[in-house]
């Protein structure tokens, strides 16, 4: 590779991520809007199976039905979690008294001073505060629902026309037929993957409810559905959905026990769904190294916070099957992937 293709790459990598970083607020809900279209287009195709729905109904009803269906459900979550955020802010004095009790107990069984320190600077721990800016964050992103709708509307709207589009750009030869080939396969690994990691993280978060509703930890069911959203974020998700109701546990009642118990009950769930489970179900259809995972983690991560952790795994897949279609960049798509196969 000459300089001057290096120089290109390197000019072009930084201006890459300077759009990425400053666009943030125009990208990300652009992006759950692509997330909700795709989400409506794979329910349009189950419900169009039926040959009643498929004929007597047109294509815009059965989007609008569903996409209302959609945000119904996710406006009545938003609902149920500011709630119990709320519920969660109101009882962080008593968190807070709990938490000196705790210390004792840790600094009689293990006998160890090092958490005097913290147990005379617990009066500055501001749980009620740390609570608020959790329930700010999710308030933000509920404020962009306006503009993800206007994005959905408009992506149906060019939906109608983007294969004419791409007929016309790509009218020589093959090339249109290709493109399309590359987009179902875009199309059928995000659905799959999208697909299955919902239904895992759906009954993970599940499990993960019925044991905390049995524990009696307050929201259980913000706590489940943390742990179900965290579940979509590769390697780490699973450890920090289990860590947090642990920890919440055991300022909640004061006692090491009780949060044992969850990290050991919720955990379990964690290893049970994840290692066995999901991989079954999974397979190797995502064809993604674990070192270009752990630095996807970390890079959109970086750059884009919890959404981007979520979204790296399905970035990098499109990113992979898109760099295997060209010459110039198989080597790439080579590299990218898990044992170095790809179509």
């Amino acid at each position: 590779m000459s300089l001057k293709n290096i120089a290109n790459f390197l000019i072009s990598a930084v201006g890459i991520v300077t759009v990425l970083i400053l666009g943030k607020s125009l990208l990300i809900p652009f992006v759950f809007a692509l997330l909700l279209w795709f989400s409506v287009k794979r329910v349009r195709a189950f419900v169009d199976k039926s040959k009643v729905i498929r004929n007597k109904f047109p294509s815009w009803l059965k989007s609008v039905t569903t996409s209302v269906l959609i945000i119904g459900v996710l406006g009545a979550c938003s609902k149920v979690l500011t709630a119990s955020i709320k519920t969660l802010a109101h009882s962080y004095k008593t968190y807070e008294d709990n938490a000196d009790h705790l210390i004792t107990q840790i600094n009689e069984l293990f006998g160890i001073n090092i958490l005097e320190y913290v147990q005379g600077h617990t009066g500055d721990i501001d749980f009620g505060s740390i609570l608020s800016n959790v329930f700010t964050s999710i308030s933000d992103i509920l404020s962009n629902t306006f503009m993800i709708l206007l994005y959905v509307v408009f992506i149906f709207l060019e939906e109608a026309y983007f294969s004419s589009k791409l007929k016309i750009i790509f009218s020589k030869g093959d090339r249109f037929e290709k493109i399309s080939l590359t987009l179902s396969r875009v199309d059928t690994s995000i659905a799959k993957y999208l697909g299955i990691k919902t239904l895992v993280s759906l009954i993970t978060g599940v499990l993960s409810f019925i044991i905390l509703l049995f524990i009696g930890i307050d929201s259980p069911i913000f706590w489940a559905f943390l742990i179900f959203l965290l579940n979509f974020i590769p390697v780490i998700g699973s450890l920090i959905g289990t860590l947090f109701p642990a920890i919440f546990c055991l300022l909640q009642f004061g006692e090491l026990s009780s949060g044992i118990l969850v990290l050991s009950l919720v955990g379990g769930v964690q290893i049970l769904v994840g290692n066995i489970i999901e991989p079954k179900l999974m397979g190797n259809s995502m064809n993604v190294s674990p070192l270009v995972v752990i630095i996807s983690l970390s890079f959109w991560g970086a750059i884009w916070g919890i959404t981007g952790m979520i979204l790296c795994i399905p970035i990098t897949v499109i990113l992979i099957i898109l760099f295997s279609q060209f010459p110039s960049t198989k080597s790439v798509a080579i590299l990218l992937s898990e044992k170095g196969e790809i179509n």
